[in-house]
């Protein structure tokens, strides 16, 4: 008994060491999604509705784990990247649209990251023209000088910090009571303010740009066909992570700024409101985990528009590349983060409007994108035998069918005020 107890151990320990080695682009993809603007959405979301948009999280973590076990799934068995896929499947002219949009989207998407680092660290009393120009050669030093593996560590190491946002929330004594009955008995509303801020939860969880970088970045790592159950578990820990730090930003603003009338309209609004009601280390945690994500992002989300759109047309790409040896992808990465420096500082640049306009974009593109998802894994000439299963498919295009009415919804919502004012005239 013993000697067999033995084995068990040392396959418990083998397995575990192999969940330990293929850690890595679940989780940092799942944690990159908490970004700046997504944590400006669940902070409002908090403070305006407090409790009563937790419920949203369930939906939210059920597709964002079909979404990104399918994107996983795609990259181990066929060895290419969702760009390098599209591409050879649907022709090289949309392609070319659907990156082009992407592009556009992903320098808006930098931009407000890099507005999450200037107003984070203004909180401290660093000035943005020293923080963001500081953040920005940080962020071209760690992709240029290191490689891919040094670059998942920190970014690990990063999704860590995000969890400060666990004791922020609860320094704020939130109602654990009033926390359950908000997912039992959720309270919904039909106006549309109400319907738009369940539509900015849900749709911040899946953006288009994720499903790219999550497969570039399992080719990057070099996951295979033996790896994938392990692989698996770590898509499924960093969507819980995801949900986890998007729960406790919701209940730390619900459990103060909701509780005192306090009007937000940005992440760092609530950083510095927190301070009254949860203290001073309260509000320095949530302006700290609001520069791990803008960092974080703004390091993932110009990679990846590097990574995906090298890919889709046969240029070297990846970290461990050396600058000569793939001179378009570094050239993109540059060009991306110096506009969105450059964007942030710009004197009373319009960033509200930039963030709309990213969304709508992101928005537009995400039905374009989990469709042709949808076809190619379930493709036998793409997938083999690896194709998703009756039960797979009901809630994957359960899950498709759904966002892309909530994508219709928030275009439809985002357009509203300007046919307001035409026809109001």
């Amino acid at each position: 008994m013993r000697f067999i107890e033995k084995i068990r151990e040392n396959r418990l320990l083998k397995n575990f060491g192999l969940f330990l080695a293929i850690l890595g682009p679940g989780i940092v993809t799942g944690s990159v999604d908490n970004d700046a603007g997504g944590i400006t959405t669940y902070s409002v979301a908090g403070a305006i509705y407090g409790y009563g948009l937790l419920w949203t999280l369930i939906p939210s973590f059920i597709a964002l784990v079909v979404v990104q076990e399918m994107n996983l799934r795609m990259g181990v068995y066929t060895g290419k990247g969702l760009a390098d896929l599209i591409r050879e499947n649907f022709g090289v002219k949309l392609t070319f649209w659907i990156f082009l949009g992407l592009l556009f989207a992903d320098l808006g998407n930098t931009a407000t990251e890099f507005a999450g680092v200037a107003g984070s660290m203004s909180i401290f009393g660093i000035s943005k023209y020293i923080s963001v120009p500081l953040t920005a050669l940080g962020v071209w030093m760690l992709v240029t000088k290191g490689n891919y593996k040094m670059a998942e560590r920190i970014f690990l190491l990063f999704s860590v910090c995000l969890l400060s946002y666990i004791i922020s929330a609860l320094l704020a004594r939130p109602d654990w009571g009033q926390i359950a009955t908000a997912f039992v008995k959720p309270e919904i509303e039909w106006n549309k303010n109400y319907i738009s801020m369940v539509l900015g939860i849900i749709g911040t969880t899946i953006a288009p740009w994720m499903q790219f970088y999550m497969q570039s970045a399992v080719i990057e790592k070099g996951i295979s066909h033996e790896d994938y159950k392990f692989a698996r578990w770590d898509v499924i820990v960093g969507c819980v992570a995801t949900i986890v730090v998007a729960l406790f930003i919701i209940i730390s603003c619900a459990a103060t700024l909701h509780q005192n009338g306090i009007v937000i309209h940005e992440a760092k609004d609530a950083a510095l409101a927190l301070k009254p009601f949860a203290g001073i280390l309260a509000s320095e945690l949530f302006a700290f985990g609001l520069f791990v994500a803008s960092v974080f992002s703004a390091t993932i989300l110009p990679l990846a528009t590097s990574f995906y759109i090298c890919e889709a047309f046969g240029f070297e790409a990846g970290i461990d590349k050396r600058v000569e040896d793939a001179p378009q992808f570094y050239t993109l990465f540059a060009s991306i983060l110096t506009i969105a420096v450059i964007i942030i500082l710009i004197p009373n640049a319009p960033l509200i409007e930039i963030t709309i306009w990213t969304q709508v974009i992101n928005a537009m593109l995400l039905p374009i994108v989990l469709i042709s998802m949808m076809r190619m894994v379930n493709n036998t000439e793409i997938m083999g035998d690896k194709v998703n299963t009756k039960f797979q498919n009901i809630v994957g295009w359960s899950t498709t069918i759904i966002l892309i009415i909530l994508t219709i919804l928030l275009l439809i919502t985002s357009f509203m005020p300007f046919f307001q004012k035409i026809f109001s005239r």
